[in-house]
């Protein structure tokens, strides 16, 4: 090529990069300036608020969250979230959820709880992990129930099973937005929403193979996450058999259940079947109700290690509209694996809406009954998106957690000195194994498993939980409330130290 041509090309692109340049600047400086317009009206508002008025913002989304009350660290990250649209519309979800995140976390995010700042890794493990053969230790367990059988440390994450319920809130903004819908009279895209989110829990299952720590019998743990707009609450009701009890409270919605996971070790792998109800309740008083799948693990002693959900899943409404979600088997030679399937029914039985996607990925939706095989290879085409999963964090774990389970066991500034005494935070054998202290870990570990064989005499004696009250003999434990006045009022006195030294003579008095 002729010199002077390849400096004709070089000039064109200068050129090209210069006027991008140029408009990368102008975009910055209006942003710059948006930025600061809206710091200027969250000031206003802090204003109000001091001067003794209860408003609401009208910031965006932030007008279903309270009034500022404490100024942002960091309001440009805020703003950053928050959606460009200032009223709620209710328009074609192809259009609408093209950002999987509208209406999620922003929704909160210039309240006066924003400044929260939440970790984004574990710590750096203290100690080098030491390698511990899973064959070795279950493969005299074949066909028992694995919640019984004590495993070393290794093999947990540094999460409770408390918490690990906890995690099925991730994408609690369905079901804020599925609440909108239902104020609004769309029905259909309320249950479409729910089903969204009765899959999207199952999403950060995906490469997590660690045991959650079996909770002692009366821990509990809180999740006060006011930037998602819910509030948590979670408690061991019983040792034998394992039942866990949550209820959750959001903007215009209860959430609430127990299960109670039987579990097999079946040689090459370990299945799950979580027993229990689910229980979703709007203001407005439309119940849905549903029961978890089947989860298996498998290739425990040969082979990559996988975990995989199946069955069929009803969610029962108590309106207009209900639905039915089938889980897909795995197969061995599955090209595309993790489908779920299924489709909203009205009361007369007539399909509403046909759903499609991936538990670990997406979920998508078109209107009627049925779609073709291009449809589902492309979604994209026909079907408007539901759910989408949030990507996985850059500082990546053998633990493989997500980044909403990484602030799960987070002790954030002046939570402790607030908690109860039996809140899974303060656990001690899963704080060290969080700070990779695996020689302390275990050690705990076996001591707290000496203090939960106590669990089953503390039981038959007449033990009963503190937060929740079985309704009846087969009904689910309810939250019976007063968590969060005793909180406020840090009044513990019914809360055993359940973490604490214990002695024989304990024992024997428990």
């Amino acid at each position: 090529m002729n010199e002077n041509l390849v400096k004709e090309c070089e000039q064109i692109m200068l050129s090209e990069f210069s006027e991008m340049h140029g408009q990368v600047k102008l975009l910055h400086e209006e942003r710059t300036n948006l930025l600061d317009a809206l710091r200027q009206l969250e000031a206003a508002n802090l204003e109000v608020g001091a001067s003794g008025k209860h408003e609401f913002s009208s910031l965006g989304r932030g007008k279903y969250s309270e009034c500022s009350t404490t100024a942002s660290s960091d309001g440009k990250q805020e703003f950053e979230d928050v959606s460009e649209e200032d009223e709620p519309s209710f328009h074609d979800t192809k259009e609408f959820f093209n950002e999987p995140n509208v209406g999620s976390e922003s929704n909160l995010a210039i309240s006066g709880h924003a400044d929260i700042k939440r970790r984004t890794k574990l710590p750096d493990p203290a100690e080098k992990e030491k390698g511990v053969s899973l064959w070795s230790m279950i493969k005299d367990n074949v066909g028992k129930d694995l919640t019984r059988v004590c495993l070393p440390v290794y093999f947990n994450e540094p999460i409770s099973s408390l918490q690990k319920c906890f995690e099925d809130l991730e994408y609690s903004y369905l079901l804020d937005r599925a609440y909108e819908y239902g104020k609004s009279g769309n029905g259909l895209l309320r249950a479409l929403n729910v089903a969204a989110f009765a899959v999207s829990g199952y999403a950060s299952t995906e490469g997590r193979h660690c045991k959650p720590f079996n909770p002692l019998l009366g821990e509990t743990y809180e999740a006060d996450f006011p930037e998602k707009g819910i509030r948590f609450f979670s408690e061991k009701v019983s040792h034998h058999p394992t039942v866990i009890a949550c209820h959750c409270e959001g903007k215009g919605w209860k959430f609430w259940g127990d299960t109670n996971l039987r579990s097999k070790f079946w040689g090459r792998s370990i299945q799950v079947e979580p027993v229990g109800v689910l229980t979703l309740e709007f203001d407005d008083g439309e119940v849905f109700q549903w029961s978890k799948v089947t989860s298996t693990i498998y290739n425990i002693i040969l082979g990559k290690l996988y975990c995989d959900h199946h069955g069929v899943m009803q969610i029962r409404g108590n309106r207009q509209y209900s639905c039915m979600l089938k889980f897909k088997e795995q197969s061995i030679l599955e090209r595309n694996p993790h489908q779920v399937n299924g489709f909203v029914e009205d009361v007369a039985g007539q399909k509403a809406a046909t759903i499609f996607g991936k538990w670990d990925d997406s979920l998508y939706y078109v209107a009627g009954d049925g779609i073709s095989k291009s449809k589902v290879s492309d979604p994209a085409s026909n079907a408007s998106l539901l759910w989408k999963r949030t990507k996985p964090p850059p500082n990546v774990t053998r633990y493989n957690l997500t980044s909403f389970a990484t602030t799960l066991n987070e002790l954030t500034p002046g939570l402790q000195e607030i908690l109860p005494p039996t809140d899974s935070r303060l656990r001690p054998d899963q704080r060290h194994l969080e700070n990779g202290e695996y020689e302390k870990a275990n050690l705990e570990k076996q001591r707290l498993e000496r203090r939960q064989r106590m669990s089953r005499q503390l039981q038959e004696s007449g033990w009963r939980p503190r937060w929740f009250e079985r309704q009846g003999e087969s009904e689910t434990f309810k939250y019976t409330g007063g968590y969060w006045e005793a909180r406020g009022h840090r009044n513990w006195d019914d809360c055993p130290d359940i973490f604490g030294e214990f002695t024989e003579e304990l024992a024997d008095s428990a």
